[in-house]
């Protein structure tokens, strides 16, 4: 009789994270609860809850706003740490029937112990890189209200009966100001000193972002593609962190969520929109740098010359599916030149060493 070496001792804890307030639950091998507990959600408490945990124990916990800084003192303590896809966690729970903040908690643990697999397990990146790749965010986050004061003034304008000129937003706060009607000045005014605000930020923040990549070599490289910037540069560097995550190019397509969905049923294997998986605002970035390929100021390279083959095919949808596939083999372009050291040729052919199946 074959001896059974599995040992049922073995405790998982699962840690749902709350903005808060986070509910962990152990539970063994058997899946026999262990124990519930409740913990405020800041470090002075998870490191005095945790400390008393043996060492052996593993938690899980899903990805999320929290859980790059309570992973890190977990691991710090000495715990085994598996942190879930939250994508892939949130189905295996639905799976299980109900959802509340103690159930997941229990479903985590379980699932961390039983089947770690399922849970398709991430690696938070360094804090180097977290802090770097906020500053990243932080400019986004001002782009993102630059753009919204401008639609405002854009539509308070135009119901007012007059239209104000197109123009770059790095110089629509000071190329509207004769346009804006007489009446309307005591409304918009206000928001024109806030854009012109933000729009020196933002150019702070490419100032930053620059010195930043010093501290990266590897952007340079990136930075001869046409399209891609400093800040494109920067956020695959720091999104990917290290190349070495694949074995193979091909594969930061699906990372970055730019491959197709699957639901293949005997002959039937139907063209599905793409994944979006992965960050998706690495992936919008993507997305811009292609959209700048295929455009009249693109540079002449293999990629723009792909794009636009693909985008004859046929119609608008043809464009927007070659928007995506420039943007995939860009990402893939991009780590081979980082993973391989090789010298980027706007005109590869299939004969050099820079391949872009994608």
């Amino acid at each position: 009789m074959r001896k059974n070496t599995r040992k049922t001792t073995r405790i998982a804890m699962g840690l749902d994270l709350g903005d808060r307030l986070s509910h962990v639950a152990a539970v063994t091998c058997e899946d026999e609860v262990r124990g519930e507990w409740s913990v405020k959600t800041t470090q002075a408490e998870m490191r005095e809850f945790f400390s008393d945990v043996p060492k052996e124990t593993r938690v899980v916990l899903e990805a999320g706003t929290h859980s790059p800084w309570v992973s890190a003192l977990l691991e710090e303590l000495g715990l085994d740490v598996i942190v879930a896809n939250p994508n892939q966690a949130g189905r295996a729970v639905a799976a299980n029937g109900g959802k509340n903040d103690k159930l997941d908690a229990l479903l985590l643990a379980s699932f961390g112990l039983n089947s770690p697999r399922l849970l398709r397990p991430i690696k938070h990146r360094s804090r180097q890189a977290q802090d770097h790749l906020s500053v990243i965010r932080a400019r986004d986050g001002v782009v993102a209200m630059r753009t919204k004061a401008i639609n405002m003034v854009r539509g308070l304008v135009k119901s007012s009966g007059h239209r104000l000129p197109g123009c770059s937003a790095s110089v629509f706060h000071h190329r509207v100001l004769e346009h804006i009607p007489e009446n309307l000045k005591l409304a918009v005014l206000p928001t024109l000193e806030i854009i012109k605000q933000l729009t020196k930020s933002i150019r702070d923040y490419d100032k930053r972002i620059d010195e930043l990549s010093e501290a990266y070599p590897e952007t340079k490289r990136l930075q001869a593609i046409g399209g891609v910037g400093p800040l494109i540069a920067m956020a695959y560097v720091l999104t990917l962190e290290d190349p070495s995550r694949f074995k193979r190019s091909r594969s930061v397509g699906a990372f970055v969520g730019l491959v197709s969905r699957q639901h293949e049923s005997g002959d039937s294997s139907p063209q599905l929109r793409i994944t979006k998986a992965g960050n998706s605002y690495l992936r919008r970035l993507l997305i811009i740098a292609a959209q700048y390929i295929l455009s009249v100021n693109g540079p002449d390279c293999e990629l723009q010359r792909f794009g636009l083959r693909l985008a004859a095919r046929g119609g608008k949808r043809g464009k927007k599916q070659a928007v995506v596939a420039v943007a995939r083999k860009l990402a893939v372009l991009m780590h081979r030149l980082w993973s391989s050291g090789e010298i980027y040729d706007p005109l590869y052919s299939k004969s050099k060493s820079v391949q872009l199946s994608a």
